[in-house]
């Protein structure tokens, strides 16, 4: 087999921010696999076909570029953020997994992105300076009760949380309950950041405390970090000690 497919993460959304590892890749491909947004950050030329597909078909999309990789195409599946981060890469390798077995012979690369937890974090300060856990609120691949337990347990352990698609217009309601919960588990002063289009032209950070989080404040392109206990403010900044209390 001499096609190969790389999974590429395009970072948080600035240009400058896609990493030479993943230039590059895109340089040489002859195919870009993604969810359409996704797809249109890379730019045309010739000899490049664009495989753009809707987001809820991400296992059949995987399923697609290892085939176009097996017929000896060079395939580039593009994902915001991190490939590995709630992305195209688990779809990868279940699709890998599922398939046959000659596609395990693959030249297969996984490339890092910058997520947006980090993108937003740099932007705010150092919100995710110690234990930190990263959550996904959309409950489309996973119940709410499951959801909300996560974020029980996490609350309960005093990490600092980044929540990824906390609210969309057909689930308005879980963010407004996750709000309730975390009021319930730490406290109302607790910090909680969103942070809006990072790195892109209308960028928008805002630190409030739990008592003054409103649901409306966040939406899908919004990232929103939790502090731990010990998150602070520093000027504009937000951070959170690297020691722990008691250590």
């Amino acid at each position: 087999m001499t096609g190969w497919l790389a999974v590429a993460g395009l970072g948080a959304g600035d240009a400058a921010l896609v990493t030479p590892e993943v230039t590059a890749a895109l340089a040489e491909a002859t195919d870009i696999v993604g969810y359409g947004p996704y797809v249109a950050r890379v730019a045309a030329r010739p000899g490049l076909t664009f495989h753009a597909s809707d987001n809820r078909v991400e296992v059949e999309r995987a399923a697609l570029a290892l085939g176009l990789a097996a017929a000896g195409r060079r395939v580039a599946v593009v994902s915001s953020g991190d490939p590995g981060v709630f992305a195209m890469a688990s779809a990868l390798f279940e699709a890998l997994e599922a398939g046959p077995a000659a596609w395990q012979a693959l030249d297969i690369r996984i490339l890092p992105g910058i997520t947006a937890m980090l993108a937003a974090a740099a932007r705010l300060g150092a919100p995710l300076g110690h234990d930190f856990c990263a959550i996904n609120l959309s409950d489309n691949l996973k119940p709410w009760a499951a959801i909300e337990h996560r974020l029980r347990m996490a609350a309960r352990g005093d990490f600092a949380i980044a929540f990824y698609n906390p609210r969309s217009k057909a689930r308005p309601h879980q963010f407004a309950r996750a709000l309730q919960v975390l009021r319930a588990e730490c406290g109302a002063g607790r910090l909680i950041s969103f942070a809006r289009d990072v790195t892109k032209p209308g960028e928008r950070l805002e630190t409030v405390t739990l008592a003054e989080a409103r649901p409306e404040m966040a939406d899908m392109r919004t990232v929103v970090i939790l502090g731990n206990s010990r998150t602070r403010r520093v000027g504009r900044f937000v951070y959170t000690p690297r020691q722990a209390e008691g250590a």
